[in-house]
């Protein structure tokens, strides 16, 4: 059995209802259950959440809400993990079997099927203890420097000060958007940023972490443009 998670907790603080505010038309998190669904990768779509209103408008999207995720899973500090192997032990627990487990963020309303079916036909293969979104970064990371309390800066690899852009290797960071893993991996919490994983790339205009309101208008405004240019499926 292949099966997506959607962690979705209702205690959410910088945007309060994050999960369930509507973006563009409908619930943000409308768009990863639907895309989910849409996918024909899983057998079940659920939403892990503590949340009623949550719960309710995941099942009027089409996903499955079988629990209530405990309020030891549901504070500011609980890793996303924890919570897949959560649900991972509640399948268990009913007797399945699992092939695949993937998580999908809530608040990934960017999120395209080609991407997951993608990722999907990669982790087949066999090789990788995940499959997950990334992108690059927009500019090398190798010339990236901090700022200092004397308010001058340093840069963190200064011998990189003259080498030209297209001579550093490109870098990436989680597209924050999904994650395939094999379900030993999940209940061993194995690192995911490693030599057992791989990634599909993402192009960094459609990963876009939204954690404030500015992050929300500015993912509103890609997703206007992406429509009005056949960009989304």
């Amino acid at each position: 059995m292949n099966v997506a998670i959607i962690p979705a907790r209702g205690g959410s603080k910088r945007i309060v209802h994050k999960n369930v505010k509507h973006f563009c038309g409908k619930p943000i998190i409308a768009y990863s259950i639907e895309t989910a669904i849409s996918s024909n990768i899983f057998d079940k779509v659920i939403v892990s959440t503590d949340d009623k209103e949550i719960a309710e408008t995941a099942k009027d999207y089409g996903a499955e809400v079988p629990f209530v995720r405990p309020a030891s899973l549901s504070d500011d500090y609980t890793a996303t993990n924890a919570v897949i192997i959560h649900g991972i032990n509640w399948f268990l627990d009913q007797g399945y079997r699992l092939n695949s487990v993937c998580c999908i963020y809530a608040t990934a309303p960017l999120i395209q099927k080609d991407d997951l079916i993608k990722a999907h036909k990669i982790f087949l293969t066999n090789k990788w203890k995940f499959v997950f979104s990334a992108t690059s970064f927009v500019y090398p990371i190798q010339r990236a420097f901090m700022k200092l309390k004397t308010d001058g800066i340093k840069m963190f690899q200064p011998e990189h000060f003259q080498t030209r852009s297209q001579d550093l290797p490109a870098a990436y960071h989680d597209a924050g958007q999904f994650n395939f893993g094999k379900t030993e991996a999940w209940l061993e919490n194995i690192i995911t940023f490693s030599e057992k994983s791989t990634i599909v790339t993402i192009p960094p205009y459609r990963a876009v972490d939204i954690d404030t309101e500015e992050d929300w208008i500015r993912a509103e405004l890609i997703m206007e443009l992406l429509k009005k240019n056949n960009f989304y499926n």
